[in-house]
């Protein structure tokens, strides 16, 4: 059976901050929210994206984010089925991430005050004021992530402990997410705030990285291990020269690219739609039927043909200059994928070419491995991603706000 990181869990608990003791702003006359109705039963990109916001707005409003784990069910087992497999229901937050969302210190000076978890927050908000979310949502047409931001932080204001109750819809929903006029507006705050600057991923994910170093892209036998880097927060991840990353999703995203995208004329998420990006969604008008499902296909699901041809345009452009190493983040079956890797190198000298088949992970890591990749698109010289993808987004998400040059992140 998977694990159940009870020490991730047990180490959450004991974080300093659960003090009741602590001086304000923490302890018992702290001021707290608890966003209780967050996304579950969704991949990691769409709990990240809205785990980010959320965390952004506890700060915003200079209260102690409430975090839970990543969770799959809310019921009672501690175990899910998933494609007839067993997975964990629920996975600590520390076993996935690092910095102030999960507990981390915020910058000195700050006076914000460090999250907590669900259990510490109902020891001290016994007084707690429970609001729906649909309470703000609902009087707003279409809203931006900073009217959203500014309507809940107008409305919060009198209480020292906000609980968001359980009931749907979440804060900054799906449709906030897939498009960039609603999401961006926010983005010069969000990139510089200490929820975004001061992130990291878990010990556990960078000691996989460090393990599968060679795998991942071959190193000189003198660089140091991520894990030992002093480097803190989002610097730690600066671009491997000559690694080219490649996200492509199969699997059921076939019948959500053909079946879901394409009949609903979906463009690409927020998060893929920076205007900086070289790689922008647009759908033709007056196309056929036929021409569009191509068109998605094509930068949706693209098949091995598509996708290389695709690496080698990438490789003329300047950005593309000097690539000598490929990693396939995927989820697609090893028969498919070394026939992927086959064609790769068909068509170009490839120093190296390696895949997220090809790693060899703990049963921890096993389980958090999505995060794992998206810290290798995350240090990639050159990303190529799946502008449809959420984990793609967040992968870009990361690279615009550690200044990396836009026009090596792409797309399908």
């Amino acid at each position: 059976m998977p694990p159940l990181y009870r020490r991730f869990h047990e180490a959450e608990l004991k974080l300093p901050q659960h003090d009741p003791l602590l001086p304000a702003p923490e302890g018992r006359n702290g001021r707290y929210l608890w966003i209780a109705n967050h996304a579950s039963k969704c991949g990691w990109g769409n709990a990240m994206q809205e785990l980010f916001l959320n965390a952004y707005l506890a700060y915003r409003t200079n209260r102690a984010f409430v975090f839970d784990n990543y969770t799959w069910s809310r019921g009672e087992s501690d175990y899910s089925l998933y494609n007839l497999k067993p997975i964990p229901s629920r996975i600590p937050l520390t076993a996935l991430i690092q910095g102030p969302i999960a507990g981390g210190h915020f910058p000195a000076g700050s006076g914000i005050p460090r999250a907590v978890t669900p259990e510490y927050f109902y020891e001290v908000c016994q007084d707690r004021a429970i609001m729906s979310s649909y309470e703000v949502n609902d009087a707003l047409v279409d809203p931006t992530a900073e009217t959203l931001v500014q309507s809940w932080k107008d409305k919060m204001s009198p209480h020292r402990c906000v609980e968001i109750a359980r009931s749907p819809p979440e804060l900054f929903d799906e449709h906030v997410f897939a498009d960039a006029r609603r999401l961006l507006d926010v983005w010069p705050h969000f990139a510089q705030s200490p929820i975004v600057k001061e992130f990291s991923w878990s010990t556990l994910v960078e000691l996989a990285f460090d393990n599968n170093r060679e795998v991942i892209s071959p190193t000189s036998p003198f660089e140091p291990t991520l894990s030992s880097s002093s480097v803190s927060g989002l610097a730690r991840y600066s671009p491997i020269p000559g690694l080219l990353v490649l996200h492509i999703r199969r699997g059921d995203f076939q019948g959500h690219c053909h079946d879901v995208l394409a009949r609903r004329s979906i463009g690409f998420t927020g998060f893929n739609s920076f205007p900086e990006l070289s790689d922008q969604w647009h759908l033709p008008e007056g196309v056929s039927e036929r021409e569009k499902k191509a068109l998605y296909a094509r930068r949706c699901f693209p098949e091995i043909d598509m996708i290389v041809e695709r690496v080698e345009e990438i490789r003329r452009t300047p950005a593309g200059s000097g690539l000598t190493n490929a990693y396939i983040m995927t989820n697609g079956s090893p028969s498919w994928v070394s026939k992927l890797k086959a064609a790769l190198r068909a068509r170009h000298g490839w120093a190296h070419v390696a895949s997220s088949r090809d790693l060899v992970l703990t049963p921890e890591q096993k389980y958090v491995s999505q995060a794992l990749d998206m810290l290798v698109a995350q240090r990639a010289h050159v990303f190529i991603g799946n502008g449809f993808s959420t984990l793609s987004g967040m992968a870009v998400m990361l690279r615009m706000a550690n200044r990396i040059a836009p026009d090596t992140s792409r797309h399908w």
